[in-house]
């Protein structure tokens, strides 16, 4: 490609770019680009001043950049601006320019100081330009001003990802020389979005406003936080005073290129420092970049066009009550939702909830915490217990006196203790359903808009659950009952009576190998006195011996251990005013658990979290209130 057509790739990205406005895509379009991102008052507007050689962007306090300014420069031997949004209107008076910015910014975003991501697209024509193309972006800033949102910080920044995080975008990163560059909101931005400092362009303004005795040298030089495509360029603009005294804009480019040469510490690099080395560079940039972009760019557009144009195929005999098209429609609705359910449950849907579990990993947790903890709380009472187990032993021997206990006794007494799961269980399909019918109504949200085919596909795959619900209750049941039917006494895992009291104290003392952590977390001690420093959070170590907690996560500042032997749990009812989840730790020996209290209190943000401490205690051994380790060693005390 030739000189001529090198020159021609701007302006064609430029006719691009304002087509693409004009029909509202251009923010969706990668094209190759140079986004201007600074923080309040870093000299940006004063930069591109300076290129154009003339006072006409909005300046003040505040947020005065509210709006992307697409700024297309273009080399012309007269001098003029054009307006995307005015067409045929050539603006000479450059005054006039800077009314109609802040005119059509406060047609979109209110006089409020509210910002908008819709561009400004602004054309200047001057003999004094180079072809260049800038999007002049809001500064960054901090606080409010006036009624502007309070999140507007998280605003700018979200419109800047928006230009910035594109591959084709190229950043001109403006910031001040007067305060700490490690710190520079553009040089943040630009570093995260582009941590090879591949597509970033430093520029450092302000470099004669800097303490005496300080330079930029070493930044300047490309030593201190290092670019990889250009080194960092210096411009020096006017101050407010000469901005106010409306100091001519050719009489400033000739102090700064003064202040270059005759600066010690700048001297030797004044051939690449200055506004019309940074236009150079710019140019030169924007150019090569365009050229090493487009053929992809060209690729992508004709793929577009393409799909454009097969859709518009489609349209050209569109006829809106076609009941076929409503079918299909319909059916891709339904397919969605199908699809929206079942990643929903695996687990690899396009939409992941940080807030809460739901869909297939509740369903993980019910089957995995909930489920094992309601097996083992299964409560009975001890001295009925042993009162059934003498009746059916005496029952059983009739009139004689028997020497060993009788197999039927002992069958009767395990089917009736086995036959106790079945609630439970089916309490987890309960719970299993209730999730699934919890994710349907999730899915059903992308049909908000066709509420009553919202509410039937409800309907009708919520009864088919259901359906199914009580289908999968009777399998439940139904195995439960094949397990009663038959008690096998031979199978390996059946402990017999002769060692039956071995092996339940063997069960009590089973600890996890070594010192093996089960669980590490956040919990608040809740029953601390006000006195005393009242409820604190702490981080809670458990292993299958003890209980400990710390200062914080860092595990360095041990504040208790607590042994688990004899410790139960009990559920706890949460305070009127709390918003807490909590359960309880006691000594089953009457002891005080911690210091002078009976109980240790412990508190969690959710029900979930309770759950899953709960299941961690299972494992170290430590099982809920009044549940007795077996009744096999009943059994033997009453034979």
């Amino acid at each position: 490609m030739g000189n001529r057509g090198m020159e021609d790739l701007i302006p064609l990205v430029n006719r691009m770019q304002d087509a693409f406005s004009a029909i509202g895509q251009n923010a969706n379009l990668d094209l190759p680009q140079i986004a201007v991102v600074g923080g309040q008052s870093a000299g940006k507007s004063s930069v591109l001043e300076n290129f154009v050689g003339k006072d006409f962007l909005p300046r003040g306090s505040g947020i005065v950049t509210r709006r992307p300014l697409v700024l297309q420069l273009m080399t012309s031997p007269t001098e003029h601006a054009e307006f995307l949004h005015c067409k045929g209107k050539k603006f000479t008076d450059f005054d006039e320019v800077r009314q109609e910015i802040e005119a059509e910014t406060d047609r979109i975003t209110g006089a409020n100081k509210g910002i908008s991501a819709v561009p400004i697209n602004l054309r200047v024509y001057s003999p004094h330009v180079l072809n260049l193309t800038l999007v002049d972006l809001p500064g960054m800033t901090k606080v409010p001003v006036g009624d502007q949102p309070a999140d507007i910080e998280a605003q700018i920044r979200e419109m800047l990802m928006q230009f910035v995080t594109k591959d084709n975008c190229l950043m001109l990163a403006v910031s001040p020389a007067n305060s700490d560059l490690a710190n520079s909101d553009a040089l943040k931005i630009a570093k995260e979005v582009d941590p090879q400092g591949m597509r970033t362009i430093g520029v450092i303004t302000k470099l004669d406003l800097m303490d005496e005795g300080t330079d930029a040298k070493d930044i300047l030089e490309n030593k201190l936080l290092p670019l990889r495509r250009v080194s960092y360029i210096g411009v020096v603009n006017r101050s407010q005073k000469d901005i106010d005294g409306k100091k001519d804009i050719n009489a400033a480019m000739a102090a700064e290129r003064k202040f270059f040469l005759s600066h010690p510490s700048y001297r030797h690099l004044a051939d690449r420092m200055g506004t019309p080395y940074l236009q150079k560079i710019l140019n030169q940039q924007l150019t090569n970049h365009i050229r090493d972009t487009l053929p992809g760019l060209r690729a992508k557009l004709q793929s577009q066009l393409l799909s454009i144009e097969k859709e518009v195929e489609e349209y050209k005999n569109f006829r809106p009550d076609d009941p076929s098209r409503k079918t299909k429609a319909l059916l891709q609705m339904v397919q969605q939702f199908s699809v929206d359910f079942e990643k929903c449950i695996e687990g690899s849907g396009d939409q992941i909830d940080t807030a809460e579990l739901s869909g297939g990993a509740k369903i993980n947790r019910i089957f995995h915490e909930r489920f094992p903890f309601e097996l083992v709380k299964m409560e009975f009472d001890e001295k009925e217990l042993r009162k059934e187990i003498s009746y059916a032993i005496k029952n059983i021997h009739g009139i004689r006196t028997g020497l060993f206990t009788p197999d039927m006794a002992f069958e009767t007494i395990v089917k009736r203790q086995i036959g106790k799961i079945k609630e439970p269980c089916t309490k987890c399909v309960d719970m299993v359903i209730s999730e699934l019918v919890s994710t349907v109504r999730q899915c059903t949200k992308k049909l908000a808009q066709y509420p009553q085919l919202r509410e039937e596909m409800e309907r009708i795959v919520t009864q088919h659950i259901r359906d199914r619900e009580s289908r999968t209750k009777g399998q439940v049941l139904l195995l439960i009952d094949i397990e009663l039917s038959y008690m096998n006494t031979n199978h390996e895992d059946f402990i017999g009576f002769a060692n039956a009291q071995q092996r339940i104290s063997q069960m009590n003392k089973k600890k996890a190998a070594g010192n093996q952590v089960i669980r590490k977390g956040w919990l608040t001690i809740n029953n601390i006195g006000i006195m005393k420093g009242g409820a604190k959070e702490y981080w809670f170590v458990l292993t299958a011996e003890s209980l400990s907690w710390y200062k914080d996560d860092e595990e360095k500042e041990k504040k208790y251990m607590l042994q688990v032997d004899n410790l139960r749990l009990r559920d706890v009812e949460k305070g009127f005013m709390s918003s807490k989840h909590i359960f309880a730790l006691f000594n089953t020996e009457q002891r005080n658990v911690y210091k002078d209290y009976r109980q240790l209190e412990l508190a969690c943000e959710s029900q979930e979290d309770v759950d899953a401490w709960k299941a961690s205690f299972l494992r170290a051994g430590v099982y809920p209130e009044r549940v007795t380790v077996t009744f096999l060693l009943l059994f033997t005390e009453e034979n």
